[in-house]
């Protein structure tokens, strides 16, 4: 936290790569590394989805942490004895402390862990789901889309970089702020943002281009987490994303692509945020709603015409043991 009261997020993370070439001691090779993720957590929701659309189920694992951490570490609380299936670990803070003994920061999803070392490879979240795209392309599905084009990366990295800013780190400057003036600053940006994504929206089915991109994933994985949690929790609370027409139709529609609502599991978002923040919701006290249904309903947003996974097919339905609670 600043002295001004502004939330400053540590973004210094473990850049180390695994790369096609391995030119950083870390090839991609099937069935070596082991994603880790938490449901609730917005940054790892977007390394689930590239990971569900470009079908790497079968060449990369994935841990899911329990929504609930402490000051140490996620646990794997979900899993039968309280361990990783695969790893073997109760925390994730053990991959971390196994690649460097005194690790001083956070330990952060999503993670890569290397499965023969159990050592953690890396927990930048902006990396990771770049690299799924492009070194891992050999073992994409047939017909995964291309979600970060080399014609448009230019533009979505302007897109992500604006929408990281102001909106997926904007509700946490105003949920963390600690004075006044930093959360009303915090909110300004925030909605000023909301209002700039509603105008390129209104008339263009996707942020970038006319199919989904990596600047779309990381939008919604926040857009999904509004109303159940930022607009009240966090203090987000001009409008529920419910009261913006066309940035809920968009929200909506990616919700019902394959490969997205099939990642949000809305109890354990609402349970981490409302019982580990607890200098925030001092009670713990989770809430029961918002009502969730609505996610389901016609968006319209087709008539815009594009194609969400361009001239590649959706992805098939989630393996058995990483579905979510239907909604229907």
């Amino acid at each position: 936290m600043a002295d001004d009261g502004d939330y400053k997020r540590d973004q210094n993370y473990i850049t180390t790569r695994i790369t096609a070439d391995g030119r950083d001691g870390y090839p991609v090779e099937p069935g070596r590394y082991r994603l880790v993720i938490a449901r609730a957590c917005p940054w790892a929701n977007r390394a689930a989805i590239v990971r569900r659309l470009l079908g790497l189920e079968e060449v990369l694992s994935m841990g899911i942490a329990g929504p609930v951490h402490d000051e140490r570490s996620w646990t794997f609380d979900l899993d039968p004895g309280g361990k990783d299936p695969v790893l073997g670990i109760e925390r994730l803070q053990e991959a971390f402390f196994k690649r460097d003994p005194g690790y001083p920061r956070g330990i952060t999803v999503p993670a890569m862990v290397d499965i023969p070392t159990g050592q953690v490879v890396t927990n930048d979240f902006n990396q990771i789901t770049i690299d799924m795209s492009g070194e891992w392309a050999e073992y994409h599905r047939a017909g995964a889309p291309a979600l970060y084009p080399e014609h448009l990366r230019d533009e979505i990295d302007d897109v992500n970089a604006k929408v990281f800013a102001d909106v997926n780190n904007g509700v946490y400057r105003c949920g963390f702020a600690s004075t006044q003036e930093a959360y009303e600053a915090a909110y300004e940006r925030l909605f000023a943002r909301l209002d700039w994504l509603s105008d390129r929206l209104a008339n263009q089915r996707y942020l970038v281009g006319d199919t989904i991109t990596e600047a779309d994933i990381r939008l919604f994985t926040t857009l999904a987490r509004f109303d159940a949690v930022y607009h009240g929790h966090f203090k987000c609370n001009r409008q529920k994303l419910a009261e913006m027409p066309v940035l809920w139709a968009y929200a909506r529609d990616l919700f019902q692509t394959p490969g997205f609502g099939d990642t949000i599991h809305f109890p354990q978002i609402k349970e981490h945020y409302y019982v580990v923040h607890r200098t925030v919701n001092p009670t713990g006290i989770v809430p029961v709603g918002p009502d969730e249904s609505g996610w389901l309903t016609p968006h319209g947003r087709e008539e815009l015409g594009g194609k969400p996974f361009g001239d590649g097919t959706p992805p098939g339905p989630p393996l058995e043991t990483e579905r979510v609670p239907s909604l229907a």
